[in-house]
Parts: structure tokens; sequence; C-alpha cells
């Protein structure tokens, strides 16, 4: 917990300085695969609350939290790579992420890090692998790191269509206290 708290204390730190942000990104772990998000997106890191589910909702779509009285859905990001499903311990955590005005929550097994990458460091995805594309569309960018690679996501694409207008519709709503 208090990595947790210090990871997301130097993230608003960093998140105050425009210029530098511009290539500051968020790295986690998913599987034995690290990615990274624009700090740009990420508003916060918060432990997994309790989760209420929603019926017949694609299997990723883990349900909606209750974040200070706003209703937030919650992906599960190996789930929504199509990764074997793993149990939350006490290093899972959620990434709050604002795409297109849209707030969503998205469980990842452990944050890595906030790193600097710069723009000459940073490929487009092979074009090698399955015709459809269907798994490598969330990938905009592959990493130089060191000696690894991080792969780098584009949050728009981690919802389609119709998760869009459903995760539109959740974040109008905000529990009001009796």
């Amino acid at each position: 917990m208090d990595e947790l708290k210090r990871q997301d204390e130097e993230l608003l730190d960093i998140s105050d300085e425009d210029d530098t942000q511009k290539s500051k990104y968020m790295t986690f772990k998913s599987g034995n695969e690290y990615f990274g998000l624009k700090i740009q997106y990420v508003n916060e890191i918060i432990q997994i609350p309790s989760i209420t589910a929603i019926p017949r909702t694609e299997e990723y779509i883990k349900g909606l939290i209750n974040l200070r009285g706003k209703i937030i859905p919650v992906i599960d990001v190996r789930l929504r790579f199509k990764q074997e499903a793993f149990e939350y311990d006490d290093r899972t955590c959620i990434i709050v992420v604002m795409v297109n005005d849209v707030v969503v929550g998205l469980i990842v097994e452990q944050i890595a890090d906030v790193i600097e990458i710069r723009d000459e460091n940073i490929l487009p995805p092979p074009k090698v692998g399955r015709a459809d594309k269907a798994d490598h569309k969330f990938v905009y960018g592959i990493a130089r790191v060191g000696d690894s690679v991080k792969l780098l996501l584009d949050p728009d694409k981690l919802l389609n269509d119709d998760d869009y207008s459903a995760v539109e519709q959740t974040n109008s709503i905000v529990l009001v206290k009796e």
C-alpha cells in the first residue's frame, strides 16, 4: 500500500509539469510483458475496491466501482488482451484513466514505474503475425528502454464502440449520499 501511495504521489508530481509530461509513461506488468501508457491519460492509481459485476457484458469488463461518489467501469487488462486470468493480490491495482472525456479503471497486475521514453526510441508495431491483427490493435508502438522492450498502449482502443456508449452512460451516474 505504501509503495502504491508513493507511486501515485510521484505520478501527481509529474502531471503538474506539462512540458516534461509528453515523454513520460506509466508502465505496468501484464502476464510476462510490460506495457506503457502516456502519463497524460492517467488520473490516479488506486487499490482494488469492491467491484459490482454487470450482467451480460464482455468478460474483460469486470464491473463498476464507486470512486468518491462517481461510478466508474473497470476493465481487467489481462482479459482484454485475451491472456489467462489471474488472482488479484495486494500488488494488483487500478489505473484510473481518462480517454475521450470518459473515465475508466484498468485493473493491472502491478505498477512497474514512471519512465521517460523519447520519440526516437519508439518503433511502430511489427506487421507480422495474424492477418486480422486483432490482438495488436491496442499497441501503437514498441519502446526500447535499456535492454528491455515496453509495448505502448493506445487507451482509445481498449474499449470498442459498444463499450464506449455503456461507459459514457455509467460515467454520468453520480451517487448521492442520503
